[in-house]
């Protein structure tokens, strides 16, 4: 008795492993919540405010139940109809065989099991095939969803790139498995370096193969040598023809002179990035033009900023600043601004790493609405501090 006993705890242990009090928590709350408004989303519900609360409660149930069901394949769907069939056949045979619970056996109106029982199971065979199927699809998907998010993470620099004067880093926290944020260092010629940073409209695998498109496009025309203004205006014109009308694409593009300390740049619709001075005031980098694929002639203008010894430059994408907690509250560029500045002197991998924790923090461990981006760069200078390995 005790060996089964030790069975059972072991198996119960191995099956439950992981489990908080929260994940179970947030599947009856948050999750549900996300699965209706996925259901549902584009459902005019205002058409129904007015319907008294039961009313709306059966609409809500209808609106679910159809949006869902109509998501399966046919066959699928066909297979989950006969099963709420069986089983709503199977419970009223039960209740109308008068069936009932003495003495730890079901007792019914007359031997075996009472009527019902096999439309029950047939019922539940059904739904537990269907449950399968599902599964099957959605581990099939994520393991290829894996290996996007490895292609995509490979596509982009790793770790801190540093020189004797400058140091720069990036870190990207897609939302899903793979995103549509971005950033990119790539070294030219007599120190001048390269740094990009975009966000494309959306998340998930759209956005990631626009990711993609645009990043190849960008690499392409960086070896033409072109100048910021003049590479985003052919940007523009690519992603305006190849990209879908309703995807656009910001982005923030700049060649950095390590030598000098000058940033020429170009700011296409993205959020302003900030310029922590030494001196603790802030500036905002705006000058360019609005966001790719909007505006086939779009027109772009440079701009321009010099950044001084152990001045900090971070470029991020609207996932940090408009990332909400439990009460709906954004983090805004002020919480960014204030992590900046209480942590400016730490290293760059740590900084960059303590801005994604502390949003995600703030959101309280909720789903993130968009994917989360940082791209920190500083002038260190010759007597400034040693660079990362």
């Amino acid at each position: 008795m005790s060996t089964t006993r030790g069975r059972l705890l072991d198996f119960v242990e191995t099956y439950t492993r992981g489990l908080t009090a929260d994940d179970l928590g947030r599947l009856f709350t948050r999750d549900t919540r996300d699965a209706y408004w996925f259901f549902t989303r584009g459902v005019d519900r205002t058409a129904f405010a007015h319907l008294p609360w039961y009313s709306r409660a059966f609409t809500h149930v209808r609106l679910l139940f159809i949006a869902f069901t109509m998501k399966l394949s046919p066959a699928r769907r066909v297979v989950y109809a006969a099963a709420l069939f069986f089983t709503a056949v199977g419970l009223f045979n039960l209740f109308r065989s008068g069936a009932r619970i003495v003495g730890g056996s079901i007792a019914g109106t007359g031997p075996g099991f009472p009527d019902g029982t096999a439309s029950l199971v047939v019922g539940f065979v059904l739904l537990n095939l269907l449950v399968l199927l599902e599964v099957a699809d959605r581990l099939s998907l994520k393991n290829d969803l894996e290996i996007a998010r490895e292609i995509q993470q490979a596509m982009l620099p790793n770790g801190t790139y540093t020189t004797p004067t400058v140091e720069m880093i990036g870190m990207s926290r897609p939302a899903n498995t793979v995103g549509g944020d971005f950033y990119d260092i790539i070294p030219l010629d007599q120190g001048r370096i390269v740094v990009a940073v975009g966000d494309v409209a959306g998340k998930g695998s759209p956005a990631a193969l626009l990711m993609a498109l645009l990043l190849a496009m960008l690499r392409t025309l960086v070896d033409e040598r072109l100048e910021p203004a003049a590479l985003v205006t052919r940007l523009n014109t690519q992603i305006s023809r190849h990209a879908p009308g309703t995807r656009f694409i910001t982005l923030l593009y700049g060649v950095y002179d390590s030598v000098s300390g000058v940033l020429t740049y170009v700011n296409a619709g993205h959020m302003p990035p900030l310029l922590l001075r030494r001196d603790g005031s802030c500036g905002r980098l705006s000058e360019g033009g609005v966001a790719l694929g909007m505006f086939d002639g779009s027109v772009y203008t440079p701009g321009y900023a010099t950044i001084g010894t152990d001045d900090l430059l971070a470029i991020y994408s609207d996932g940090i600043t408009e990332a909400e907690n439990p009460r709906g509250v954004p983090f805004e560029e002020a919480g960014l601004e204030a992590l900046l500045r209480l942590r400016r002197h730490d290293r760059l991998s740590s900084l960059g790493a303590g801005i994604v924790r502390g949003v995600e923090q703030y959101s309280a461990d909720a789903r993130l609405a968009d994917d989360l981006t940082i791209f920190l760069l500083r002038r260190i200078g010759a007597a400034g501090p040693a660079p990362e390995a």
